[in-house]
């Protein structure tokens, strides 16, 4: 939840590349914190991985017009899928994983909710 705020509050505040390429880097934050909840045992480098391929498998689909055509008939595609290959966003969903990392890997060393996630799921 946390996650989806920040990528709408991101929008609604935000202009230009700060909130498009943000909004990048927080899908891949999502897509980090989907992994954990599916896979709380992963370390959080296979997880930001796993969340990174996710990232790029979609964004290399839009090559194929897929997702545009989803997106004309669906809001909902158009949030995940998205609808034109761009480049950059790669980077982006880059540095999106490695902040999620960094992120997971705090949480678990302190006890947060990565960590309890983990124990409960044992």
């Amino acid at each position: 939840m946390v996650t989806v705020g920040a990528g709408l509050g991101l929008r609604a505040v935000g202009t230009g590349s700060a909130a498009k390429y943000g909004g990048d880097a927080l899908y891949t934050v999502l897509l980090l914190t989907l992994v954990v909840l599916v896979a709380p045992r992963l370390t959080p480098l296979r997880a930001a991985g796993t969340a990174l391929a996710v990232s790029w498998a979609v964004e290399f689909l839009q090559l194929t017009g897929v997702p545009a055509e989803l997106s004309r008939h669906s809001t909902v595609a158009r949030l995940i899928l998205g609808s034109t290959f761009n480049a950059p966003d790669l980077f982006w969903y880059v540095v999106g994983a490695a902040a999620g990392c960094l992120l997971h890997a705090a949480l678990a060393s302190t006890g947060g909710p990565v960590r309890e996630v983990g124990h409960a799921a044992g």
